[in-house]
């Protein structure tokens, strides 16, 4: 019975650990998209072809037009066409790339008044894109400024006991804490109860306008967690108030005060992440030393930020991360999330101001000074984060480093991935 138990309730914590990223839906048709290296990786000037299938209840469909394009990622399709699917394989030349990055094979099929979509990269010389953004001489001394002006601010922390989350092992509190600029950084603190010191995860979230919930999988693993949001909100509000606010106030607000980077939306939130960590290690029932950071997109991307002007993080587990080289537009390539510079926005963003405040908050140059031991994961067909743009943050990190490809996700997460990655956690921060 206890064996029994001790499964269900893992079930159930690992069920609420993948809630935290996105999961990929099943769809009716099936287009199965395949590079013909298993790796999906290739040389530059290497030919890469790709390989359809489409499925209808498990069974190759026939005599429905199938429609392709092939191209660079996230830019214009170098070849397009279509064909009478016959229930085969089809096969397509995809070319090649003479510059290291990634080619795109997307395909379409309309059946019974719906569109289907699938597709496949192929990533060439990945492990040697170079970023496009600059790199600051200030950099540094910037954002050694800024954290000096968030000592002078008192935490002047406030926690809320919520005794509606709590379990048997694990205590729950609403948090939030004095951050630069008069505002406040909210979040969900979960402490285990049993007597003892513990180390600490801080959860940094993805792109959006949300409540949060705690993270009681790791805290029932013997782990401090603190799950934050960015906007200076609770994390407990009705709904619709974050439904309100991002369709309102706080839509898009990564645009704001861009052509300004003393006043840039994120230099709060990148220091309120460092805030967080202040209130964190401050906790008694805190270690002393095992420090982490972790979250997906947006927070993939406040993970490595986090970790690299943090000395206190020792490991770090980045999920698809966004903000990372978002100039690579500008040099004829895709860049990162949220794509201040491809054809849709460059109109707005390609303003001299605002090209002097980006390579202050491009990922890519955080992960140029990172010194924490890290843990990355994503996919090839990921077209909100590009691989492109996370390559060129990655590849510029000399930092331990270890990356997991699950190939064929987009910005979304295998259960596995969330497994492999809060079990990581887990064992460096109990060495």
């Amino acid at each position: 019975m206890k064996k029994l138990l001790s499964g269900l309730f893992i079930s159930v914590c690992l069920m609420a650990f993948s809630s935290l990223f996105a999961q990929m839906p099943e769809q009716m048709i099936k287009i199965i998209v395949s590079p013909d290296h298993d790796d999906w990786q290739y040389r530059t000037g290497e030919k890469a072809d790709f390989t359809v299938q489409v499925f209808f209840h498990q069974n190759p469909l026939k005599g429905v037009k199938a429609y392709y394009e092939i191209g660079p990622e996230k830019m214009d399709p170098v070849k397009k066409d279509s064909v009478v699917l016959n229930g085969k394989p089809l096969t397509l030349d995809g070319g090649t790339m003479s510059t290291p990055g990634f080619l795109r094979c997307i395909v379409t099929v309309d059946y019974e008044g719906r569109r289907y979509r699938g597709l496949a990269t192929a990533g060439f010389s990945p492990e040697t894109i170079k970023p496009t953004v600059k790199y600051p001489e200030d950099f540094r001394a910037f954002w050694e400024s800024a954290k000096e002006e968030l000592e002078k601010v008192p935490m002047n922390p406030r926690m809320t006991l919520m005794p509606e989350r709590c379990t048997e092992n694990t205590s729950v509190y609403h948090v939030s804490l004095q951050n630069i600029g008069n505002s406040r950084i909210y979040g969900i603190l979960s402490i285990p109860r049993k007597e003892g010191k513990y180390p600490a995860v801080l959860e940094v979230p993805g792109a959006g306008v949300r409540g949060y919930s705690p993270d009681l999988n790791l805290a029932e693993r013997g782990v401090i967690t603190f799950v934050i949001g960015i906007h200076g909100i609770p994390v407990n509000l009705d709904p619709g108030v974050y439904f309100d606010l991002g369709s309102g106030g706080l839509r898009e607000y990564w645009t704001n005060n861009m052509d300004n980077r003393d006043r840039y939306y994120y230099k709060r939130v990148y220091l309120g992440c460092v805030r967080a960590n202040d209130f964190l290690v401050s906790l008694p029932q805190y270690d002393g030393s095992g420090l982490a950071v972790t979250g997906g997109s947006q927070g993939g991307a406040l993970s490595i930020i986090t970790a690299s002007l943090d000395q206190r993080v020792k490991y770090l587990a980045s999920f698809y991360p966004a903000l990372c080289d978002v100039t690579g537009y500008l040099s004829g390539r895709a860049g990162g999330w949220p794509h201040f510079f491809d054809r849709n926005n460059v109109k707005f963003h390609n303003l001299k101001e605002k090209l002097e405040t980006i390579p202050y908050y491009d990922v890519v140059n955080f992960a140029r000074e990172i010194k924490a031991t890290g843990n990355y994961s994503w996919g090839f067909n990921d077209e909100t984060c590009p691989p492109t743009s996370m390559y060129a943050a990655y590849n510029v990190i000399n930092a331990p480093k270890s990356l997991h490809l699950a190939l064929e996700t987009g910005h979304w997460t295998f259960q596995e991935q969330n497994i492999l990655m809060q079990n990581w956690l887990v064992e460096m921060l109990k060495k």
